[in-house]
Order: structure tokens, then C-alpha cells, then sequence
């Protein structure tokens, strides 16, 4: 299937690792030229040199936080003509109300929430004047499946499923699309190091981590590749008549009857 992303220009952010190098990586296969955002050089350089040995395509590196004002302006500025932005920096910790401290929550919402709603309102005007562009969040199924004991989470990943509709139903009135992606739980590096510093502390072993995810769908945790694929697919020409909309991919997991 021909997606018609060759040429194009994509920042995407949180892409030195997990599902935001994944996402990179499928846009570069379709020759989309790329600019990277994450908090640490090193690690962008090596998501940028492992890109260049199999696509022949552009990446430039941004190393800010995205939780600062800032480096939103900053990153904004140097990408103002992008022609997708894929917002996935940030992962909320955590613990239930009276475990997360006003200082916690806001700290993570500068990043993920605010971060992923600055950066938007930056790029978004200038995709308007073009009338034309993508803008894919991806944010997390926690938004749709409330979890009292990941309270921050839950609620700022509503948040933006909320964002992302409201958006997507205006957007298309100047030529931008608006998305969302709903991961489950994928097998980044973030995750699995809490799965198993888990396992090591209640079961003793380190390598009995899967144990500790309930009931998941296929017996496995998802790829980042699988994420990846849903971004640049909806990213592409061929999903030109969505916005507005967000796609869980979760292997069902948020509608299944046991937990």
C-alpha cells in the first residue's frame, strides 16, 4: 500500500526509545524525512544513527525538555513547517490520589499533558495558514479504562482524548487532521524495567515478570512496532477522511469482561 509519506517532514517526540523510536523508524521506511525530540543527545544519536543505516532519509536531533516552555518554543520554531507532528514524550507515574503530591502530578502533566497541548497550539497555527498537515497523539488506553491507582494518569490521558477530539471535529475546517492512538500495555524498555524490579520484589525473580500482567490478550505484552504502524498508517494519505478520532490497540484488552 502506497502511503504517500515519501518526501514528507515528521517531528516526533519522546523518539530516542520505545514507541516513539518505533514510529521514526516506520516513517523513515516510507521516506519520511524526520526530526526527533527527546530529553537526552545521546540517545537521539543513536535512534538517528540507527535510522540512517536503513533509510535514506533526513533526521535532525532536538535535545530539550518538552516539560519547559521553552524548549516548546524553541522546538516549535525550528519545526515550524513540519507536515506531521506525532506528540509522545512523557510517561505519568503511578499511585493513587493521596500518594500523588501536587508538585508530582504537575511535574508530569507539564510534560505529557501541557507538553503534548503547547506544542500543538504552536505547530497547529501553522499547519492552518498551510491548510494543510497531520497531528497524531499518542496517549494511552489508561484514558478510557480508569484506574484509581494510576489517578494522574487516568485523568490527564482523558484529557487529551478529550483535546484530540474537540480538535479533530475543528481542524478539518482548515485541511489538519487530528488523531489519537490508545497503546495497552507495549514492551518498552520504561516497562519492562518496572515489571520486573516488581517481580524481583514480590516473587523473588526478576525474570517472572510477565506473571505479573493479568490476563493479557495473545499471552503477551504489544510491540512498539504494532503502535508504530497505527501512527504512521493514520499519519499517511491513506487514512485522509479520520480525524478526530482515537484508535485503541490493545488486543481488545479494554473491552475484555476479565481483568
Amino acid at each position: 500500500m502506497e502511503l504517500e509519506l515519501g518526501g514528507l517532514t515528521a517531528l516526533v517526540t519522546g523518539a530516542s526509545r520505545g514507541m516513539g523510536l518505533a514510529v521514526a523508524q516506520g516513517l523513515a521506511r516510507e521516506g519520511c524525512n524526520l526530526h526527533l525530540a527527546a530529553r537526552t543527545a545521546a540517545d537521539l544519536e543513536a535512534a538517528r544513527t540507527e535510522i540512517a543505516e536503513r533509510s535514506r532519509v533526513t533526521v535532525t536531533c532536538h535535545a530539550l525538555d518538552l516539560s519547559d516552555a521553552a524548549g516548546v518554543a524553541h522546538l516549535a520554531k525550528r519545526c515550524a513547517d513540519i507536515d506531521i507532528l506525532v506528540n509522545n514524550a512523557g510517561g505519568i507515574p503511578a499511585g493513587r490520589l493521596l500518594r500523588m503530591d501536587a508538585a508530582r502530578w504537575r511535574k508530569a502533566w507539564d510534560l505529557k499533558v501541557f507538553g503534548y497541548i503547547d506544542l500543538t497550539r504552536e505547530i497547529y497555527a501553522k499547519m492552518r495558514e498551510r491548510r494543510r498537515g497531520v497531528i497524531v497523539n499518542v496517549i494511552g488506553v489508561a484514558g478510557e479504562r480508569l484506574r484509581a491507582d494510576y489517578i494522574a494518569g487516568t485523568t490527564g490521558n482523558a484529557a487529551l482524548m478529550a483535546f484530540t477530539r474537540a480538535l479533530g471535529g475543528e481542524s478539518v475546517d482548515f485541511g489538519v487532521r487530528v488523531v489519537g492512538v490508545n497503546p495497552g500495555q507495549i514492551d518498552t524498555d520504561r516497562v519492562r524495567r518496572g515489571l520486573e524490579a516488581q517481580a524481583e520484589k514480590t516473587l523473588g525473580d526478576r525474570k517472572r515478570w510477565l506473571e505479573l500482567v493479568k490476563n493479557p490478550p495473545l499471552g503477551r505484552l504489544g510491540r512498539p512496532e504494532e503502535i508504530g504502524d497505527v501512527v504512521v498508517f493514520l499519519a499517511s494519505a491513506r487514512a485522509s477522511y479520520v480525524s478526530g478520532t482515537i484508535v485503541t490497540v490493545d488486543a481488545g484488552r479494554a473491552v475484555r469482561n476479565a481483568d
